[in-house]
């Protein structure tokens, strides 16, 4: 049996086929971890979703902060953005499915030493401490729609409460989430997360350090699985595999065999 993390999909259903086609998946063995950011920048979400869907145990699905934000459109918790290609799966016949499954993900998951999240890790974690950070906003986001309202509506914060200050319930979720889902980089004296900034890590400015190169960092004995980041590309070491190479951007979808860290990828075009 073979695990393949794949990147950020976003609505890139053609290249995924073909993507699928190269790794040349066995059903009835494999497994596929998908890191989030199943849906939107790209054309076909609502087929990516329905796929996703599909799949049923076959796959590992964590959300990502564009799934939140399709979950928060529905409530009207999210504004519309320019960019958004979500139209199509807000009118569907099966919307309130697929909704209903995407609510029901998981915000981290993990098998042995490999350790799934969309976007990244705070330094001061442990995985247990993720792990169980991300167990409860699934408890909200499995609750009642208001819950997940207000969740959803602090996703596009341009700040979020500091790393090691006293928080209320409310502040440690948004914190949380804004981890789980919308990290790149650090206040490298403070800790502070810095959401603004989403270029390469070694132009980021004077100050600002990789959420996994902090130097405070925790947990260093699993590898990280994400996506979220495409500036950051496609990165494999000991542990990091970072997997959004930016497809919906015209660059290329990329999925990585976890046991041996072997690297198949399509680009976004044929």
């Amino acid at each position: 049996m073979a695990v393949y993390a794949i990147g950020d999909i976003q609505g890139c259903w053609e290249p995924l086929q073909r993507l699928l086609a190269r790794i040349a998946i066995d059903p009835g063995r494999d497994r596929l971890w998908l890191v989030g950011d199943l849906v939107n920048r790209g054309p076909a979400s609502l087929e990516v979703l329905r796929w996703a869907r599909g799949l049923g145990e076959r796959a590992v699905v964590v959300l990502g902060n564009h799934d939140l934000h399709l979950i928060g459109r529905s409530l009207g918790a999210t504004r519309p953005r320019a960019s958004d290609t979500l139209d199509a799966v807000l009118a569907a016949p099966d919307r309130d499915e697929l909704l209903a499954w995407l609510r029901a993900r998981p915000l981290a998951h993990r098998e042995g030493r490999f350790l799934m999240v969309h976007a990244g890790l705070l330094p001061g974690w442990t995985a247990r401490d993720a792990l169980e950070a991300a167990r409860e906003l699934e408890g909200v986001l499995r609750g009642p729609d208001p819950g997940v309202a207000e969740l959803a509506s602090r996703l596009h914060a341009r700040e979020v409460p500091r790393p090691g200050a006293p928080l209320s319930g409310a502040q440690r979720r948004e914190l949380a989430l804004a981890a789980l889902l919308r990290i790149r980089c650090l206040d490298a004296r403070t800790g502070e997360l810095v959401l603004g900034y989403k270029g390469p890590p070694e132009e980021a400015p004077d100050g600002l350090v990789a959420w996994y190169d902090a130097p405070t960092r925790r947990e260093r004995d699993v590898t990280v699985v994400c996506g979220h980041w495409a500036a950051l590309g496609l990165r494999i070491r000991p542990d990091l595999i970072a997997t959004d190479t930016g497809c919906w951007m015209g660059r290329a979808l990329t999925a990585v065999r976890l046991h041996d860290g072997a690297v198949f990828q399509v680009e976004a075009a044929p």
